[in-house]
Protein backbone atom coordinates (compact mmCIF):
# COMPACT_ATOMS: atom_id res chain seq x y z
CA UNK A 1 0.00 0.00 0.00
CA UNK A 2 1.23 3.14 -0.98
CA UNK A 3 2.00 5.75 1.69
CA UNK A 4 1.51 9.36 0.77
CA UNK A 5 3.46 11.03 3.50
CA UNK A 6 6.02 8.58 3.57
CA UNK A 7 6.60 9.17 -0.11
CA UNK A 8 6.52 13.14 0.79
CA UNK A 9 8.65 12.75 2.98
CA UNK A 10 11.29 13.50 0.16
CA UNK A 11 9.11 15.41 -2.00
CA UNK A 12 12.29 17.86 -2.56
CA UNK A 13 14.38 15.12 -4.29
CA UNK A 14 11.69 13.53 -6.34
CA UNK A 15 11.02 16.35 -7.57
CA UNK A 16 13.77 17.45 -9.12
CA UNK A 17 13.96 14.76 -12.05
CA UNK A 18 10.42 15.90 -12.71
CA UNK A 19 11.26 18.86 -13.25
CA UNK A 20 14.07 17.64 -15.79
CA UNK A 21 11.53 16.08 -17.51
CA UNK A 22 9.27 18.25 -18.29
CA UNK A 23 11.55 20.87 -19.42
CA UNK A 24 12.69 18.78 -22.57
CA UNK A 25 8.88 18.72 -23.49
CA UNK A 26 8.20 21.16 -26.41
CA UNK A 27 4.77 20.56 -26.27
CA UNK A 28 3.24 24.54 -26.53
CA UNK A 29 -0.41 24.15 -26.87
CA UNK A 30 -1.43 20.86 -25.74
CA UNK A 31 -5.35 20.13 -25.60
CA UNK A 32 -5.47 16.95 -23.27
CA UNK A 33 -2.03 16.39 -21.08
CA UNK A 34 -2.43 12.72 -19.06
CA UNK A 35 -0.11 12.07 -16.07
CA UNK A 36 0.11 8.68 -15.48
CA UNK A 37 1.03 7.50 -12.45
CA UNK A 38 0.48 11.09 -10.50
CA UNK A 39 0.69 9.96 -6.87
CA UNK A 40 -0.36 12.43 -4.53
CA UNK A 41 -0.71 15.00 -7.12
CA UNK A 42 1.80 17.68 -5.85
CA UNK A 43 3.57 17.05 -8.88
CA UNK A 44 0.51 16.96 -11.63
CA UNK A 45 -0.22 20.86 -10.35
CA UNK A 46 3.37 22.36 -12.57
CA UNK A 47 1.40 20.44 -15.92
CA UNK A 48 -1.68 22.82 -15.22
CA UNK A 49 0.36 25.62 -14.35
CA UNK A 50 2.74 24.94 -17.61
CA UNK A 51 -0.83 24.17 -20.01
CA UNK A 52 -3.43 26.28 -18.70
CA UNK A 53 -5.33 25.78 -21.08
CA UNK A 54 -4.96 22.19 -21.73
CA UNK A 55 -7.06 19.33 -19.62
CA UNK A 56 -5.03 17.65 -17.31
CA UNK A 57 -5.80 13.89 -17.10
CA UNK A 58 -4.57 11.99 -13.81
CA UNK A 59 -4.01 8.47 -13.68
CA UNK A 60 -3.10 6.13 -10.52
CA UNK A 61 -3.36 2.74 -9.33
CA UNK A 62 -2.84 3.26 -5.87
CA UNK A 63 -6.36 4.59 -3.95
CA UNK A 64 -4.80 6.41 -1.31
CA UNK A 65 -2.24 8.18 -3.46
CA UNK A 66 -5.60 9.04 -5.58
CA UNK A 67 -6.98 10.37 -2.32
CA UNK A 68 -4.29 12.65 -1.78
CA UNK A 69 -3.89 13.85 -5.05
CA UNK A 70 -7.81 15.01 -4.96
CA UNK A 71 -6.93 16.61 -1.76
CA UNK A 72 -4.11 18.95 -3.73
CA UNK A 73 -6.62 19.59 -6.41
CA UNK A 74 -6.30 17.23 -9.06
CA UNK A 75 -9.14 15.48 -10.28
CA UNK A 76 -7.19 12.33 -10.64
CA UNK A 77 -8.67 8.19 -10.93
CA UNK A 78 -7.48 5.33 -10.15
CA UNK A 79 -6.76 3.27 -12.97
CA UNK A 80 -4.27 0.74 -14.44
CA UNK A 81 -1.43 2.42 -16.41
CA UNK A 82 -0.94 -1.03 -18.57
CA UNK A 83 -4.68 -0.43 -19.60
CA UNK A 84 -4.89 2.94 -20.05
CA UNK A 85 -5.72 3.83 -23.76
CA UNK A 86 -4.99 8.03 -24.99
CA UNK A 87 -7.98 10.12 -25.85
CA UNK A 88 -7.91 11.11 -28.99
CA UNK A 89 -7.27 14.62 -27.97
CA UNK A 90 -3.97 13.92 -25.99
CA UNK A 91 -0.50 15.56 -27.11
CA UNK A 92 1.38 14.97 -23.94
CA UNK A 93 1.92 11.39 -22.46
CA UNK A 94 4.03 11.98 -18.86
CA UNK A 95 5.24 9.78 -17.13
CA UNK A 96 7.65 10.19 -13.57
CA UNK A 97 9.27 7.10 -11.78
CA UNK A 98 6.52 4.77 -12.49
CA UNK A 99 6.66 2.90 -15.65
CA UNK A 100 9.44 0.78 -13.84
CA UNK A 101 7.35 -1.33 -12.03
CA UNK A 102 5.17 -2.46 -15.34
CA UNK A 103 7.44 -5.06 -16.82
CA UNK A 104 5.68 -4.50 -20.51
CA UNK A 105 6.52 -0.93 -20.53
CA UNK A 106 8.55 -1.02 -23.72
CA UNK A 107 5.38 -3.05 -25.27
CA UNK A 108 3.36 -0.03 -24.03
CA UNK A 109 5.59 3.04 -25.19
CA UNK A 110 4.98 1.60 -28.80
CA UNK A 111 1.70 0.99 -28.44
CA UNK A 112 1.04 4.94 -27.50
CA UNK A 113 3.74 5.65 -30.32
CA UNK A 114 0.94 4.18 -32.79
CA UNK A 115 -2.16 5.30 -31.01
CA UNK A 116 -1.29 9.04 -30.66
CA UNK A 117 -1.50 11.71 -33.37
CA UNK A 118 1.15 13.00 -35.11
CA UNK A 119 3.18 15.67 -33.01
CA UNK A 120 2.00 14.33 -29.98
CA UNK A 121 4.48 13.94 -26.91
CA UNK A 122 5.70 10.77 -24.71
CA UNK A 123 7.83 12.14 -21.61
CA UNK A 124 8.96 9.12 -19.46
CA UNK A 125 11.21 9.38 -16.19
CA UNK A 126 12.34 6.02 -14.66
CA UNK A 127 14.61 4.56 -11.83
CA UNK A 128 17.72 2.98 -13.06
CA UNK A 129 19.42 2.28 -10.03
CA UNK A 130 18.19 -1.56 -9.13
CA UNK A 131 21.81 -2.61 -8.98
CA UNK A 132 22.87 0.12 -6.39
CA UNK A 133 23.84 -1.31 -2.65
CA UNK A 134 20.32 -0.28 -0.90
CA UNK A 135 18.42 -2.69 -3.76
CA UNK A 136 21.21 -5.40 -3.76
CA UNK A 137 20.62 -5.07 0.24
CA UNK A 138 17.29 -5.63 0.03
CA UNK A 139 17.51 -8.85 -1.79
CA UNK A 140 20.00 -10.10 0.41
CA UNK A 141 17.88 -9.87 3.52
CA UNK A 142 14.45 -10.92 1.35
CA UNK A 143 16.91 -14.59 0.46
CA UNK A 144 17.47 -14.66 4.46
CA UNK A 145 15.46 -16.95 6.54
CA UNK A 146 12.99 -16.57 8.19
CA UNK A 147 11.80 -14.32 5.07
CA UNK A 148 13.04 -16.34 2.15
CA UNK A 149 10.07 -17.84 1.19
CA UNK A 150 7.32 -14.86 1.67
CA UNK A 151 9.45 -12.93 -0.37
CA UNK A 152 10.23 -15.34 -3.24
CA UNK A 153 8.24 -13.44 -5.79
CA UNK A 154 9.04 -10.33 -4.51
CA UNK A 155 13.15 -10.09 -5.16
CA UNK A 156 11.98 -10.20 -8.74
CA UNK A 157 10.41 -6.47 -8.49
CA UNK A 158 13.88 -5.41 -7.08
CA UNK A 159 15.29 -6.79 -10.18
CA UNK A 160 16.94 -4.88 -13.46
CA UNK A 161 13.89 -4.06 -15.39
CA UNK A 162 15.28 -0.40 -16.53
CA UNK A 163 17.42 -0.52 -19.87
CA UNK A 164 19.38 2.03 -20.86
CA UNK A 165 18.44 5.41 -22.60
CA UNK A 166 20.24 3.74 -25.93
CA UNK A 167 17.39 1.33 -25.71
CA UNK A 168 14.26 3.37 -25.50
CA UNK A 169 15.81 5.75 -28.08
CA UNK A 170 16.10 2.58 -30.63
CA UNK A 171 12.53 0.96 -30.10
CA UNK A 172 10.51 4.57 -30.28
CA UNK A 173 13.03 5.59 -33.30
CA UNK A 174 11.56 2.43 -34.84
CA UNK A 175 7.97 3.20 -33.69
CA UNK A 176 8.43 6.13 -36.07
CA UNK A 177 9.41 8.99 -33.17
CA UNK A 178 12.10 11.68 -32.75
CA UNK A 179 13.76 10.49 -29.38
CA UNK A 180 15.76 12.43 -26.39
CA UNK A 181 16.93 10.05 -24.37
CA UNK A 182 19.47 10.46 -21.56
CA UNK A 183 20.32 9.57 -18.17
CA UNK A 184 21.28 11.38 -15.04
CA UNK A 185 22.49 10.59 -11.51
CA UNK A 186 21.24 12.49 -8.94
CA UNK A 187 24.02 12.62 -5.64
CA UNK A 188 21.16 13.45 -2.98
CA UNK A 189 22.24 14.94 0.84
CA UNK A 190 19.60 13.02 3.44
CA UNK A 191 19.97 13.62 6.77
CA UNK A 192 18.52 11.89 9.79
CA UNK A 193 19.66 8.52 11.79
CA UNK A 194 18.40 6.10 9.33
CA UNK A 195 18.06 8.04 5.76
CA UNK A 196 18.70 6.43 2.91
CA UNK A 197 16.05 3.30 4.55
CA UNK A 198 13.74 6.06 5.24
CA UNK A 199 13.62 6.94 1.51
CA UNK A 200 13.72 3.25 -0.02
CA UNK A 201 10.45 2.50 2.93
CA UNK A 202 8.64 5.09 0.34
CA UNK A 203 9.10 2.75 -2.30
CA UNK A 204 11.74 0.04 -2.78
CA UNK A 205 10.01 -1.45 -0.05
CA UNK A 206 6.44 -1.54 -0.91
CA UNK A 207 6.44 -5.18 -1.90
CA UNK A 208 8.24 -6.29 0.75
CA UNK A 209 5.79 -4.64 2.92
CA UNK A 210 2.76 -5.92 1.12
CA UNK A 211 3.58 -9.40 1.84
CA UNK A 212 4.88 -9.30 5.60
CA UNK A 213 3.39 -8.84 8.78
CA UNK A 214 4.20 -5.54 11.22
CA UNK A 215 6.41 -7.86 13.35
CA UNK A 216 8.42 -9.00 10.31
CA UNK A 217 8.41 -6.08 7.99
CA UNK A 218 10.19 -4.65 11.50
CA UNK A 219 12.33 -6.93 11.68
CA UNK A 220 13.63 -7.33 8.19
CA UNK A 221 14.16 -3.50 8.52
CA UNK A 222 16.72 -4.03 11.57
CA UNK A 223 18.07 -6.38 9.31
CA UNK A 224 18.98 -3.53 6.87
CA UNK A 225 19.99 -1.21 8.99
CA UNK A 226 23.59 -2.60 9.17
CA UNK A 227 23.75 -2.93 5.25
CA UNK A 228 22.85 0.25 4.23
CA UNK A 229 25.14 2.07 7.19
CA UNK A 230 28.12 0.26 5.51
CA UNK A 231 27.15 1.29 2.07
CA UNK A 232 26.05 4.93 2.66
CA UNK A 233 28.44 5.59 5.89
CA UNK A 234 27.46 8.95 7.08
CA UNK A 235 29.62 12.10 7.20
CA UNK A 236 30.76 13.31 10.33
CA UNK A 237 28.58 16.22 9.79
CA UNK A 238 25.50 13.90 9.90
CA UNK A 239 24.72 14.19 6.12
CA UNK A 240 24.96 10.83 3.80
CA UNK A 241 25.20 10.90 -0.14
CA UNK A 242 22.84 8.98 -1.56
CA UNK A 243 23.57 8.28 -5.22
CA UNK A 244 20.48 8.05 -7.68
CA UNK A 245 20.60 7.35 -11.37
CA UNK A 246 17.49 8.05 -13.56
CA UNK A 247 16.93 6.83 -17.04
CA UNK A 248 14.59 9.82 -19.10
CA UNK A 249 13.27 9.52 -22.52
CA UNK A 250 11.11 12.07 -24.19
CA UNK A 251 9.67 11.23 -27.85
CA UNK A 252 7.52 12.83 -30.29
CA UNK A 253 5.71 11.17 -32.70
CA UNK A 254 6.25 11.29 -36.26
CA UNK A 255 8.71 13.50 -35.94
Amino acid sequence: MWDPDVYLAFADHRGRPFVDLLSRVGARTPRRVVDLGCGAGNLTAQLARRWPNAVIEALDSSPEMVQAAREHGVDASVGDVGTWTPQPDTDVVFSNAVMHWVPEHRELFVRWAGQLAAGSWIAVQMPGNFESPSHAAVRAVARREPFAKALREVLSLVGTVVDTPAHYAELLIDAGCTVDAWETTYEHQLSGEHPVLDWISGTALLPVREQLNDEEYQHFRQELIPLLAEAYPARPDGITFFPFRRVFVVAQVGG
